[in-house]
């Protein structure tokens, strides 16, 4: 059996599968790198989950030994042609194994990386999670980048300081832009390791992965990417205006923090006695947060769970210390994806894993109109907190 797709012709997909036979199961697929098997990254599979599919695909291009659509002596820049059509090709296979409703998760190691990336841009909303391991997104492969595209789609990006197969500007450019522009809650690792998984990277990797799937099966998946619906009930228009300027730095690890552009303290103040005096606010430490930061909790708060960021406590929101002026808040995952995809703020690295996938950190305001906006934002998040309104 032979599929055709444009001017390719590739075989029947050669699949090795390792755990859970039930076809209602999770699918991780695994996607080996150049000059590796289906066989060999299916190993990785001992390392993760269990209760899970896993799926080893074999790459359909033999020139290489892996997914090999690279051009430029292998340096990392797919070809669009063949990228575009491999992906089809393992599209045709993956719907015949993982109907609508079944969560699928990418799992791609060095070429099976840039692979696992196309896929993800080319359709974020099919998936439940990627991992990005020691490899780069395929840019200048005509997959779309635009931002938020990724927005509610948890992530896994590990890298080694020493790698010298993938060119350093391409795995800076992967890693800046999956924590960045793509507005996925990206978990990154970083070490001092080459072109090769670490033990630490396999047993971080297991507990994202571990995390995500228990989100999903616990949750549901959010609505991934920008979100056109979205009414800010606290906005003149309903329209979240669009943050000038470019983003602010912010610390990629935890504790999440801004890192630049920060709030003058005196907005700061002044957004702290507006959040405040909304109705039922009570002040007090964070239950979350790091030492110095004030949480606003909501003690009479009849909103779903997903409205808080400690339900236990009704902690909606908190400030966080002055150094920073930063806030995390809890919102609808819609309207979290809508404020990162318009600037004012970008999610945290454990959204849709460990945390309420609308856990978001909103930036501090730098001017008297900006803290206009952040206040209806707090606002807005009150709104649901309380049980007042509903997404």
């Amino acid at each position: 059996m032979t599929t055709a797709t444009g001017t390719a012709t590739f075989a029947a997909p050669v699949v090795a599968t390792h755990g859970a036979g039930d076809p209602n199961a999770p699918l991780v697929v695994l996607l080996h790198g150049r000059g590796s098997t289906e066989q060999e990254i299916l190993g990785l599979a001992s390392h993760l989950p269990q209760g899970v599919e896993y799926a080893a695909v074999r790459a359909p291009i033999a020139e290489g030994g892996g997914f090999a659509w690279f051009a430029n002596r292998g340096i990392g820049r797919p070809v669009a042609s063949s990228l575009e059509a491999t992906m089809a090709w393992f599209r045709a296979w993956l719907d015949s194994v993982a109907p609508a409703g079944r969560p699928v998760v990418l799992i791609g190691f060095s070429g099976g990386a840039a692979f696992a990336g196309g896929l993800v841009l080319a359709d974020p909303s099919r998936f439940a999670g990627a991992a990005i391991l020691y490899g780069t997104l395929p840019f200048d492969a005509g997959v779309p980048l635009d931002r938020s595209r990724l927005a509610n789609l948890p992530v896994f990006v590990a890298q080694g300081e020493s790698d010298h197969v993938i060119p350093r500007e391409l795995l800076d450019r992967t890693w800046a832009w999956l924590h960045t522009e793509s507005g996925a809650p990206t978990v990154g690792r970083r070490d001092a390791s080459g072109h090769g998984l670490t033990q630490a990277t396999v047993r971080r990797l297991a507990a994202w992965a571990a995390e995500r799937l228990t989100h999903v099966s616990v949750e549901g998946a959010a609505p991934v990417g920008p979100q056109r619906d979205v009414v800010w009930h606290s906005i003149e228009g309903g329209r979240l205006p669009h943050r000038a300027g470019p983003s602010p730095e912010v610390h990629w690890d935890i504790p999440q923090q801004q890192q630049s552009q920060n709030a003058p303290q005196p907005l700061q103040e002044r957004l702290f006695e507006r959040v405040s005096a909304l109705t039922g606010v009570q002040g007090g430490p964070s239950h979350i947060s790091v030492p110095g930061a004030r949480a606003f909790t909501l003690p009479g708060g009849a909103g779903p769970d997903e409205c808080y960021l400690v339900p236990g406590v009704r902690e909606f929101a908190h400030l966080h210390p002055a150094h920073d002026g930063s806030l995390h808040l809890a919102l609808p995952a819609a309207y979290a994806a809508d404020l990162v995809a318009h600037g004012w703020g970008v999610p945290h690295p454990w959204a849709g894993t460990r945390l309420a996938a609308g856990f978001v950190m909103l930036f501090g305001p730098r001017t008297e109109d900006e803290l206009e906006t952040v206040t209806a934002v707090v606002t807005e998040a009150h709104s649901f907190a309380s049980g007042s309104r509903t997404a």
